[in-house]
């Protein structure tokens, strides 16, 4: 059990690394036994795998959650949320188990929770650009640019799943969507309820390409299905609430937070920062 009340700042032991994960074998126990190396404390929501996922990693000291039949993406970070603050979580990683994400980026994202009190944190695919697939990249800035309609405030990325919650915002119950529409509101969500903002770290984009021989299992995320829904989700809400003038000046008003010490990306506008080829 984790002692919340321990320490101000953030440190590894505050952490509850949570990992949905669906039909995951491939990738599941490097990206588990990366995450240990950060964190002690990891979650594995096996979301009604029938590829043997759970048992790549059965020997490994991780918490396992089993969903007998698939519940989605949504369901699989509710259920890893609830059980990492019922052991005292401070903050919750969450990332994917297909091992698009680095666990290597773990002490950077919790340093600029550190920095950036309160914040989320999303793990931003703004390095190595050129590694994700033209046609994913249009589509994230088209979600940044819809989500940003719900949260009030610009942001980097809003589709990563590799993210830092604050145990606040873990905690909130009434946040509506399921599989990865849960991910775009739980950000509007803390946005309208708690008035959290993103602060989003720079990693690197990783995908299968012709340059590595790293494998990685094809997207659960369907690009048109899976934008329509997150697009059509966000669209009815702004129009319920109203004061689309006022939500647009909002916006303006609030450019995206990044957190770069390096420079590379903090210190000129984003649309200015990313790189157009591979360092």
């Amino acid at each position: 059990m984790i002692d919340r009340n321990s320490r101000p700042h953030l440190s590894r032991d505050d952490l509850v690394v949570v990992i949905p994960a669906l039909n995951e074998a491939l990738r599941i126990r490097d990206v588990v036994e990366g995450a240990l190396a950060e964190c002690p404390h990891v979650i594995v929501v096996d979301d009604g795998s029938d590829d043997g996922t759970a048992q790549r990693i059965a020997d490994l000291p991780v918490t396992v959650l089993r969903h007998e039949a698939r519940m989605g993406k949504g369901a699989s970070l509710r259920d890893g949320f609830a059980r990492a603050l019922e052991m005292g979580a401070r903050a919750i990683i969450s990332m994917d188990g297909d091992g698009q994400h680095r666990p290597a980026d773990i002490p950077r994202m919790l340093a600029a929770a550190n920095r950036h009190p309160g914040h989320i944190v999303i793990g931003a695919r703004l390095r190595r650009r050129s590694q994700q697939p033209i046609y994913r990249r249009l589509a994230n800035e088209f979600a940044d640019w819809g989500i940003a309609w719900g949260t009030g405030y610009q942001l980097a990325d809003s589709q990563s799943g590799q993210r830092l919650y604050p145990a606040a915002v873990a905690a909130m119950t009434d946040v509506p969507g399921e599989d990865f529409v849960f991910e775009a509101q739980v950000l509007i969500s803390a946005a309208q309820q708690l008035g959290t903002r993103c602060v989003s770290v720079p990693i690197e984009s990783r995908y299968k390409c012709v340059h590595s021989d790293e494998q990685f299992r094809p997207s659960h995320f369907k690009p048109l299905r899976d934008f329509t829904r997150i697009t059509s989700h966000v669209v009815f809400g702004v129009l319920r609430r109203g004061g689309i003038a006022e939500m647009f000046r909002r916006i303006r008003a609030n450019p995206v937070l990044i957190d770069d010490p390096s420079g590379e990306f903090a210190s000129q506008p984003l649309e200015d920062a990313l790189p157009t080829r591979s360092p």
